[in-house]
Formats: C-alpha cells, sequence, structure tokens
C-alpha cells in the first residue's frame, strides 16, 4: 500500500472511531484494508456511504461494516462464517481480527471478483464458495461465529446448527418496512436468545445462486 492510500485507509478509520467505539483490532483492521479495492468508483471509496459494486450489488456503509462486527465479539475468536461476500470487503476486515475467515457469495461473478482481489491483496486466511449462503458451509462447521451480510426475515435453521454452543451470529432481520441489525447468542444448551441492536439497511438474502 503507497503512503497516500495508507493515510486515507487510516483517515476512514478515524472517521468511524468519531462515531463508533472500535475495539482497537477493528481500527487496525480498517487502516489496514484498502476499501478502494472492493468499490467499482475508487474516488468515493474512503467516505462513510455505501459504494456500489458489481451485479447491482452494494458493499455497506463502513459504520455498519464497523457495527456488524463489533456486534460479533471477535476477541479471542477463531473461525468466522460470513453469508454474502460480495466483493469481499467485510471479510477482509474480519481477515485481520480472527484466524479463518470463510465466505459465501451466491452470485458467481462477484465470488470471482472477490476471491481475485483476495488473492492480490495476498490474504491467506480467507476461504470464499460460491453458493447458495443460506445452507451454509457444513464442511467446517461448526462455527464461532456467523455473520449475514444480507437481509432477511428468519434465519434458516441450518445456519443455527452450524453455530457452536455459546457462538454467536448477527444479521439484519427484516420486520414490516424496517431491518435492524440482530444479535443472537446461542447457549451451552443450544438455546437462541436474540437481541435487536440497531437500523440498517442491506440488500435482501435470496435463495439459489445466479451468475
Amino acid at each position: 500500500m503507497d503512503t497516500l492510500t495508507a493515510l486515507k485507509c487510516k483517515n476512514l478509520a478515524d472517521n468511524i472511531a468519531n462515531e463508533i467505539n472500535l475495539s482497537p483490532a477493528l481500527y487496525d483492521a480498517f487502516s489496514q484494508i484498502d476499501r478502494s479495492k472492493f468499490c467499482n468508483i475508487k474516488a468515493h471509496a474512503f467516505s462513510l456511504d455505501p459504494q456500489r459494486i458489481l451485479a447491482n450489488q452494494w458493499i455497506s456503509s463502513p459504520l455498519t461494516v464497523a457495527k456488524m462486527t463489533m456486534a460479533l465479539e471477535l476477541d479471542g475468536v477463531d473461525s468466522v462464517l460470513e453469508i454474502g461476500c460480495g466483493s469481499g470487503y467485510q471479510a477482509a476486515i474480519l481477515s485481520q481480527i480472527v484466524r479463518r475467515v470463510f465466505s459465501i457469495e451466491r452470485i458467481e461473478k462477484l465470488a470471482n471478483q472477490a476471491k481475485e482481489c483476495i488473492k492480490n491483496l495476498k490474504i491467506s486466511n480467507i476461504h470464499i464458495k460460491f453458493d447458495d449462503g443460506n445452507g451454509g458451509w457444513k464442511k467446517y462447521a461448526p462455527y464461532e461465529r456467523i455473520l449475514l451480510s444480507a437481509a432477511t426475515e428468519k434465519i434458516d435453521e441450518r445456519l443455527f446448527i452450524q453455530l457452536e454452543n455459546n457462538g454467536i451470529l448477527v444479521a439484519p432481520i427484516k420486520r414490516g418496512n424496517k431491518q435492524n441489525i440482530t444479535k443472537f447468542i446461542k447457549n451451552e444448551i443450544g438455546q437462541i436468545e436474540e437481541i435487536i441492536l440497531d437500523e440498517c439497511e442491506f440488500v435482501p438474502l435470496l435463495k439459489g445462486t445466479t451468475i
């Protein structure tokens, strides 16, 4: 990363930290990951706004990425499953904090773009799969944390099954015309507690795959 880009990344981290109480690890992650690599319009990549990507999709505002990531409580966590990889920015942020990130994308050209971007950034602990994310990624389950980067009215039960006991799942849940970042905590006997955190806006979580 060149000096100017590094400064822009640090300024972005500072702007996020002015709005949200970031952990030191998350602040460092925003400082180290070049958001412009994941956006179609590079000129606006370091703003706090959502950004358009391929296939008429969007990556979230950095503020939303920060809120979702903080809700996961990642201190000491080894593995995270993300549903809805998009261009890979959220996965890249996670990769700076946890040992292994598994991310699923249902749009093939987005999955391929994310893989190429992650490869070019020489990030080696992200594993991306082109598939319908509603079924999770059973091969590497259970996961300590699961993050949905798309909105749904109901969490597929297969995702809760792939979440470890004492694990956390964070998702945008749609109720009526509103979406809320919602934390689900699976206790040591497998019961689920639900906590509504904040309003948000995400693209919908769809079933199946597409090119």
